[in-house]
């Protein structure tokens, strides 16, 4: 993962100090791009453990619909604990627009139809029936729900391409936090073109990382320096069982030979 420690020190070398929303204070670069090619491993970064079983949880979270942590989350992982009202729920983020974006049509009576719209079956639907479109996109940015969401989307949008018989994914990804947010974003789209790839027959290609605001909060810094002084380990290989897209559960991942450093404990910035 010399791809993701390459961007720490660019942000380290070329960033600005900012404040932001949370008062912590960052360490500011935008507009930064990293590629990982799936058919060299799988991109965990291995200069500190990062929980798979974490990220998979949540990914699979996503893509039942889910938005309240109580929903099979909060007993693996306390991600989204922080952010949560008291019942459990975050309001329409990323699960709820991937897989129910709700569509509003006008009837000839008055009324107002509701309908709603699974994101992540029409990018299958394409993938398997218009290859070369330009347009398999899955959007979290709905203008109309941002208010009532407890964290509006970082990563904001992802669009899926074939290359041959290679499938690529390329994340657009607003703010990201480089110590604790970006290892499990690359993570965890790089599963997620995996399972799009095995559903539709192709390989998994390059996910690509587009991110606009990168940074390096203040009470992180030391972490990260600690964090490139110590040298990469060969990449892990995941496999995922031969199941339909929609069938597959937590036990049918299984993440192989991950190598890692000690873990380095960051504190979340709410």
């Amino acid at each position: 993962m010399k791809q993701y420690l390459s961007l720490v020190q660019e942000i380290f070398d070329n960033g600005l100090t900012k404040t932001d929303r949370t008062g912590t204070g960052t360490i500011s670069m935008f507009g930064a791009q990293r590629k990982y090619d799936l058919r060299e491993g799988f991109p965990m970064v291995t200069t500190k453990k990062v929980r798979f079983d974490a990220i998979l949880r949540e990914l699979l979270w996503f893509l039942k619909g889910s938005t309240n942590i109580n929903e099979g989350l909060k007993e693996y992982t306390p991600i989204w604990n922080a952010w949560a009202d008291e019942n459990g729920d975050l309001g329409p983020i990323y699960g709820k627009q991937w897989v129910k974006w709700e569509a509003h049509e006008k009837m000839e009576d008055g009324t107002c139809k509701v309908t709603e719209v699974n994101q992540i079956q029409q990018a299958i639907d394409l993938l398997k029936n218009s290859p070369d479109s330009r347009r398999i996109l899955v959007s979290t940015w709905n203008v109309a729900d941002l208010p009532k969401m407890a964290l509006m989307p970082c990563h904001t949008f992802f669009q899926l391409n074939v290359m041959g018989d290679r499938l690529d994914l390329q994340l657009y990804q607003r703010s990201a936090d480089v110590a604790l947010g970006v290892p499990y974003n690359i993570a965890s789209y790089s599963a997620l073109l995996m399972m799009f790839a095995k559903e539709v027959g192709l390989t998994p290609g390059v996910f690509v990382h587009t991110l606009g605001d990168v940074h390096i909060y203040s009470n992180h810094v030391d972490g990260l320096k600690e964090q490139l002084k110590r040298t990469p380990h060969k990449l892990p290989v995941l496999e995922i069982a031969d199941k339909p897209f929609w069938d597959l559960q937590f036990e049918d991942f299984e993440l192989k030979n991950y190598e890692h450093d000690d873990y380095i404990k960051f504190p979340v910035a709410v």
